[in-house]
């Protein structure tokens, strides 16, 4: 028997790659999958499409750039299912540009869902895993987190405060059973790319040649994670194609 059946995990982000890959390999297992993204239809369509296949799922239009629906999102997981096991803060966005393009709009975007979206959730879910002193809480950072490169400083930058957050508060739940995860993947197939809107940038990102991961490659991860022991605690991932450098 999976050691994930009947948990809960609630996935922002999930109406598309890694979220949907993750909601579908949790369901899968036996968890009971909470489905949040801005996209409604693709939402239904998700949770249909797991259902189809003996899952468990629920989904709410959420936007992780607000603090009250992120609240509201949490209440909801509790209502429906009693209780909250894990938070993967995964929504994010990737628009690379060179800083002299200005794209100033692009950058307070990224703050915004990669920092502020991250801040929420682990507001959202962290009350109710302290009273039940049990509970994971799992964040997408990337290898952008690790180190910088030209066209990402700005997105680096989002993704070097989220893993800090992690660890902190890694660091601040040390003496409790709660879990703290940063997943950092390399390159990914995903929508990230169509988000890319520096003309010098995007065409890279367009070679069919690139090395990339799957959505799927990175769910394993996040189910790997989860899947520890109650004992066991996986504080960070990385994970990137074998020939991406």
């Amino acid at each position: 028997m999976s050691n994930v059946k009947d948990k809960v995990i609630i996935i922002t982000g999930a109406s598309s790659g890694i979220g949907e890959a993750t909601a579908k390999k949790f369901a899968e297992e036996g968890a009971h999958v909470v489905l949040a993204a801005r996209r409604e239809e693709r939402l239904i369509q998700l949770k249909e499409e797991i259902e189809r296949a003996g899952g468990s799922a629920v989904s709410k239009v959420t936007d992780v750039t607000s603090y009250e629906s992120m609240q509201d999102l949490a209440k909801f997981a509790i209502k429906t299912y009693g209780q909250i096991d894990v938070m993967f803060n995964n929504a994010g966005l990737m628009p690379l540009s060179f800083m002299d393009k200005l794209k100033v709009d692009e950058w307070d975007q990224m703050v915004d869902v990669n920092i502020k979206g991250v801040l929420y959730g682990i507001a959202a879910a962290l009350p109710y895993m302290k009273e039940r002193d049990k509970g994971h809480i799992i964040t997408t950072a990337s290898v952008a987190g690790h180190g910088v490169f030209p066209s990402g400083t700005v997105y680096c930058g989002t993704k070097f405060a989220t893993r800090i957050f992690m660890e902190g508060l890694s660091k601040e739940l040390a003496q409790t059973n709660l879990k703290v995860t940063s997943i950092s993947p390399g390159v990914v197939d995903t929508e990230l790319m169509n988000f890319i809107t520096d003309k010098d940038i995007k065409p890279k990102f367009e070679d069919p040649n690139l090395p990339s991961l799957t959505s799927e490659d990175v769910a394993n991860a996040v189910y790997y994670a989860v899947s520890q022991p109650d004992g066991v605690a996986i504080n960070e991932v990385i994970i990137r194609p074998t020939n991406q450098g």
